[in-house]
């Protein structure tokens, strides 16, 4: 198949990106499942007909728009005798116009992307040259990495310091502080850290597990694909949850449930714990900022602490490492030892974790106390070491399957953006208190 001589598109945000002919056969080929088609063969053959038609209208060295290209697609389709695809195409570019003007007003009101948190830490990439894939793989290559980790590491701890100052500064009247943000940002190495913190001032605390609240995983619907849904935050008791916070301010002992992840069963009254006046209780959660999780509390008692991978890297192309795609590959080593899932599985699985996020985690960053940046810059090449290999795996098995187009996509994504970048299979200079430990396993913190 010849390439196409486009190499650029105008993204309607105004920022140029590379062109991708396999976005294009992919919105074709989801068009064409909806309506009862199933072959992705020729999804493929009408995307280089869109190409022929890009170029015959606006020129080979040209750098159409999104929208130009969207019009191409359903005129082609039309011209081609696919009206059928052409209408759910035209149905489908209509429903995720609403959507994006939704999000587009969401952001606007509430303001979900912390944008001085993110020039600031494209400020510290930028002092400390790893701004970008390149800049990485210089300090691989001369033998500088182990000073990014340390370097990172310890602008981690300084912003972990101050927040557990921030909890301080509020105390006594906060009797509780919520350490919370999306899957596998590090909220659990995050609440160890601040606890020691502290303990170093003095401060008692006591923590409690939230992640025993869960229901029995049988009692969870499944989709399609016989899968779970347990990211909502009602795959929680949180009517318990609620009745045990206000028995434990009010001085009373309790006993939480202990749930198993390997088996997707609790036990009630496991677990026995009480709060004194003096302690504060520290809540590990991701779903932390949910105003069900903590209904019962006034809000002047409770401390919000919001962590999430905000990570600033770029690739050649000027893309930047999506802050969900960082967490899915954390997720993917983690959810291996400790929930007996395969990489793929995660990789799959991962459309309830974002579907969940964008609706019960986003729209409350605005009312957090403080916020952490828990992305590394030197976890990429390690992460990538431990698993790129399944994503080719992934591209392969998920392209023709029109139900796991999400997964393929996500895939497609992570594994262009890593293929450029060195590897680093020996994680001996990560220290055992590093908060990737919580992930590639090695840490001196016990989960």
């Amino acid at each position: 198949m010849t390439a196409c001589p486009i190499q650029n598109i105008i993204k309607r945000d105004g920022n140029m990106v590379a062109y991708d002919r396999d976005r294009i056969a992919t919105a074709i080929f989801k068009a064409a499942t909806s309506v009862g088609g199933s072959d992705r063969t020729e999804a493929e053959r009408m995307a280089v007909e869109v190409e022929k038609a890009l170029v015959k209208n606006f020129g080979g060295k040209s750098t159409p728009s999104v929208e130009e290209i969207q019009d191409t697609v359903e005129s082609t389709l039309i011209r081609m005798g696919h009206a059928k695809t052409a209408r759910a195409y035209i149905i489908y570019r209509h429903e995720r116009a609403a959507k994006r003007a939704q999000r587009e007003k969401n952001i606007e009101a509430s303001d979900n992307i912390p944008y001085k948190k993110i020039y600031e830490i494209l400020r510290w990439n930028m002092d400390h040259h790893c701004e970008t894939i390149d800049d990485l793989n210089r300090l691989i290559a001369n033998g500088k990495f182990p000073d990014l980790i340390a370097a990172s590491d310890e602008r981690y701890s300084k912003e972990v310091e101050a927040g557990a100052q921030e909890i301080i500064a509020r105390l006594p009247e906060v009797r509780i502080a919520i350490i919370a943000g999306p899957s596998s940002s590090s909220k659990t190495t995050t609440t160890i850290k601040v606890s020691e913190k502290l303990e170093e001032a003095g401060v008692k605390f006591v923590a409690i597990n939230v992640d025993h609240y869960f229901f029995d995983l049988d009692h969870h619907p499944k989709d399609e694909f016989g899968d779970y849904d347990y990211e909502t935050p009602h795959a929680l008791d949180l009517e318990l949850i609620n009745e045990h916070l206000v028995a434990l301010l009010e001085g009373k002992t309790i006993k939480t449930p202990h749930y198993n992840f390997k088996t997707g069963t609790r036990e009630l009254n496991v677990h026995e714990m009480s709060l004194k006046k003096n302690e504060i209780l520290l809540i590990d959660s991701l779903h932390g900022l949910f105003d069900g999780m903590t209904s019962s509390i006034p809000a002047s008692k409770k401390f919000r602490l919001y962590i999430e991978t905000l990570g600033q890297i770029r690739n050649e192309q000027g893309i930047f490492m999506r802050w969900a795609d960082n967490r899915l590959l954390r997720r993917m080593i983690r959810d291996s030892w400790h929930r007996n899932l395969q990489p793929l599985q995660t990789l799959t699985h991962w459309h309830y974790v974002r579907r969940s996020e964008m609706k019960n985690i986003v729209p409350f960053i605005g009312t957090v106390d403080y916020l952490v940046n828990s992305a590394m810059p030197y976890e990429l090449p390690i992460l990538k070491a431990r698993l790129f290999k399944f994503f080719p795996e992934a591209m392969a098995l998920y392209r023709n399957d029109a139900k796991r187009q999400d997964a393929y996509l996500r895939a497609k994504r992570v594994f262009e953006f890593l293929e450029p970048m060195t590897e680093v299979a020996d994680d001996s200079c990560v220290p055992p208190k590093s908060l990737l430990r919580e992930f590639i396993g090695g840490s001196a913190y016990k989960y």
